[in-house]
């Protein structure tokens, strides 16, 4: 009776993880322009912040697990974006507009809100009204491109505030939305495990769906996939973690399971000629 050698299962999840995470996120800043920002946010100009995986943990001595009440801080895990600027991405993998997304959402856009806590306990037992600090206070225009010479933008009045609901919980899934239903009033005095129950396991983010794509003369636009998205700041300022895209139903499992598969295949290959 063959085994399989534990190298071969560590291999095995090394590629399902490498493949779920895939082309999910950002992969190159095509522009950046800081706009208009004072203070410390002049530090926050780093545009590459905003490529690859939110964030999940703020390194540090004074870091740790981001959560909804401990959003990222760090001018190497967010890019601000002042009045009058802009911040331009590229996804190798497209955003597909599909309505059976959950929600009936595209993709996910992350900040550095938070919660408040309004119990006084930051050891862990915080409790919030549902009002955010670090939260956007101005206007974010979101706008998208299938070649980067095209541009649409979405709806502002159905798009949502980019930096603000939902603060990022790293703990949860990037690529699934939080139900847009659900309003900042709805986590009055909750605590963190009451935030992540209405979550419902996602990792936060604004959502937005393809078909708020309008062209120049508000028109509607029918888009089945974009490569790039555009933020551009209107007024106040706010800040990017990352950008994640919904994926397809059941075709990244689909995708992991053939990649799981083939890998799996080449270990049993492998013990059976070693005999093991």
């Amino acid at each position: 009776m063959f085994q399989f050698k534990r190298p071969t299962l560590t291999l095995l999840s090394a590629v399902l993880g490498a493949g779920a995470a895939s082309g999910q996120y950002a992969d190159a800043v095509i522009d950046y322009q800081p706009g208009a920002l004072s203070g410390s946010f002049t530090n926050f100009t780093l545009a590459p912040a905003a490529l690859g995986e939110p964030s999940r943990v703020t390194p540090g001595p004074f870091g740790g697990p981001v959560d909804p009440f401990s959003p990222p801080y760090l001018n190497s895990q967010v890019v601000s974006i002042g009045s009058g600027g802009w911040l331009t991405l590229r996804l190798d993998a497209p955003i597909l507009n599909d309505p059976a997304h959950p929600f009936g959402v595209d993709f996910l856009l992350f900040g550095n809100a938070g919660f408040v806590i309004t119990n006084g306990d930051f050891s862990g037992g915080g409790i919030t009204d549902g009002l955010l600090f670090g939260a956007n206070s101005g206007l974010s225009k979101i706008s998208v491109s299938p070649d980067n010479v095209n541009w649409y933008g979405l709806d502002p009045a159905l798009a949502p505030l980019v930096d603000a609901l939902y603060p990022t919980d790293g703990s949860g899934d990037f690529s699934m939305p939080v139900n847009p239903a659900i309003s900042a009033a709805d986590f009055a005095g909750r605590d963190l495990a009451g935030l992540r129950a209405l979550y419902g396991g996602s990792g936060g983010g604004a959502s937005f769906d393809l078909a708020w794509a309008r062209d120049t003369n508000g028109a509607p636009v029918s888009l089945t996939r974009v490569h790039f998205v555009r933020v551009d700041m209107q007024g106040g300022h706010g800040e990017i973690d990352g950008i994640a895209v919904v994926p397809e139903p059941g075709v990244g499992v689909l995708c992991l399971a053939g990649a799981g598969a083939a890998v799996a295949w080449a270990g049993l290959r492998r013990c059976r000629r070693s005999g093991s």
